[in-house]
């Protein structure tokens, strides 16, 4: 009987340990089954990943073909400010769930009329609406102190960090009236050197004295454009920070928004060929060149104004229209300006002392029609391509404000008409140059006339739009997930664009919600291009 008992209560016991081995081997199935699913998953999201930064490549790629475009058939397409039939969720690698589709969206800040950031576009911003700090120096030879007054624009900006700043960039050891030189530099923990030359990055700032992470970057920390909810207490996701008076500068996103290292324009024309250079040594060439340009009016003022320069006697003067200039005599005179040309008169020699008058009068409806034509085909730059100039049409309003020689009016005057859409100015060409101040009647000297004079103080600092452009591009699923994100300088001054600048912004976060980004199920690839 006692052995009976041994024999079930030992079946029992086996029964319980082979009911545990079972319960061990499906958790460790279940395990190893949630393991792999997990290592599956996570190869599934690391070559989503890989791709989402194809889909940014792609979008740059595309934006690059964009631009090679010219300026009509970009018309016609949307153009390249706020275009989201061709810059939002642009469909490249296609899925038989909808949610996996990769896509693209090329993304800019919206400005307001004070140029500061209030929302999302879908397109490029001007780099030249920003200050380029390796432009400084030059501003400088322009107008004493000239880069200080553009940097003292900057939102918390000081006469000690601007001087700092303009000490760090220039080539001599003599430190300005605020600022400082390496001897400051080499007694810090640890010591460092400044370079006494162009900034190599726009954060290099963070090296001058003064300059922190704070101003540089301000409350935007993950580099969107937008001041997100979780960026600022109370905050409303999408809005740009409140600074009270607008005029002052958006302070939100520090200085990051106001500078770059690559606003130019290109010294073409608007067919993209080279602009005539005014100032060149040879007449018959410059005579040739302007003859294929312009007329033959304008032609033979203009190479007669370098042989004698400007007349300035009391004689009306007659059309230079039937006066061929002599190109084998060497010229006497270099233009500074092209505006310079306008209203002067020049005499020629020999017996009969011809007065020629300019073609190009200093009346504002004249103007309006002739001097879209002249800034378009000429110049007195020798370099194919205008660095530095600030695009009054698109600029934030605190860097207009620092425009040496700027006044409250004029800078009004600016904000209240300019048209920050590109595409919307091209029912009027002047709107394309900084002279539009001068052709829409905003510019006026004591005597009532047009301030030709003060123009051409001007406008060594102001551009009507530039050649360089910056967006965020995010690679992204529609269904969410996986995400790249990319913040791309292109430069179109030349022959085709080239992508200057990248920074991957990926670590950031994706940094725009999908209703932002945009959905496209249309499943067609590549609507546009």
């Amino acid at each position: 009987m006692k052995q009976k008992q041994k024999t079930r209560a030992r079946r029992g016991s086996i029964l319980i340990i082979v009911l545990v081995v079972v319960a061990i081997l499906a958790l460790s199935g279940y395990t190893f089954s949630e393991l792999m699913l997990m290592h599956y998953e996570s190869t599934i999201y690391s070559g989503r990943q890989v791709q989402s930064r194809a889909l940014v490549s792609s979008g740059a790629d595309a934006a690059r073909w964009f631009l090679t475009q010219n300026d009509e058939v970009r018309t016609d397409l949307g153009g390249i400010y706020d275009n989201p039939a061709v810059f939002q969720a642009q469909l490249i690698a296609p899925d038989t769930d909808p949610r996996y589709m990769g896509t693209f969206s090329v993304l800019a800040p919206s400005l307001d009329s004070y140029g500061t950031a209030a929302g999302i576009r879908y397109g490029f911003e001007d780099e030249s609406a920003r200050l380029n700090l390796n432009f400084l120096l030059l501003a400088d030879q322009f107008q004493e102190n000239g880069g200080r007054t553009l940097l003292m624009a900057l939102p918390g900006m000081t006469e000690e960090i601007a001087d700092a700043i303009l000490d760090w960039l220039d080539e001599d050891d003599d430190a300005r009236e605020f600022g400082i030189e390496y001897d400051y530099y080499e007694s810090l923990e640890p010591p460092y050197t400044p370079t006494n030359g162009p900034f190599r990055s726009v954060e290099e700032l963070l090296l001058v004295r003064g300059v922190t992470p704070d101003l540089m970057f301000g409350m935007d920390t993950n580099r969107n454009g937008l001041l997100d909810a979780h960026e600022t207490a109370g905050g409303m996701a999408g809005q740009a920070a409140p600074t009270g008076d607008p005029a002052l500068g958006d302070t939100s996103r520090g200085w990051s928004p106001y500078l770059t290292l690559f606003g130019a324009e290109k010294n073409y024309n608007s067919l993209g060929f080279p602009r005539v250079m005014l100032n060149q040594a040879d007449l018959e060439l410059l005579y040739n060149e302007l003859l294929t340009a312009v007329d033959e009016e304008w032609a033979n003022f203009i190479v007669a104004y370098r042989l004698y320069g400007p007349y300035e006697g009391e004689e009306e003067g007659e059309s230079a229209g039937g006066s061929p200039p002599d190109t084998t005599a060497q010229p006497n005179t270099e233009i500074g300006q092209v505006l310079e040309l306008i209203g002067k008169k020049v005499q020629l020699p020999g017996d009969e002392r011809t007065v020629l008058a300019s073609p190009f009068p200093a009346e504002l409806l004249a103007m309006n029609l002739y001097l879209p034509n002249l800034l378009d085909n000429c110049t007195v730059v020798t370099t194919p391509v205008i660095p530095g100039r600030i695009n009054i049409n698109q600029a934030p309003s605190a860097l207009i404000a620092g425009i040496p020689g700027m006044d409250e009016e004029l800078f009004n005057a600016i904000i209240d008409n300019r048209i920050t859409n590109p595409e919307e100015a091209l029912e009027n060409p002047n709107m394309g140059f900084e002279t539009w101040l001068l052709t829409e009647g905003y510019l006026f000297n004591e005597e009532g006339e047009p301030d030709i004079a003060r123009m051409q103080q001007l406008t060594p600092f102001m551009c009507g739009a530039g050649d360089v452009h910056r967006a965020q591009i995010i690679g992204y699923y529609q269904g969410g997930g996986a995400a790249s994100r990319a913040e791309v300088v292109i430069d179109n001054t030349g022959l085709t664009p080239s992508i200057v600048f990248w920074r991957d912004l990926t670590h950031l976060g994706r940094g725009f919600t999908l209703e932002i980004l945009g959905i496209n199920l249309s499943g067609q690839i590549g609507q546009t291009y």
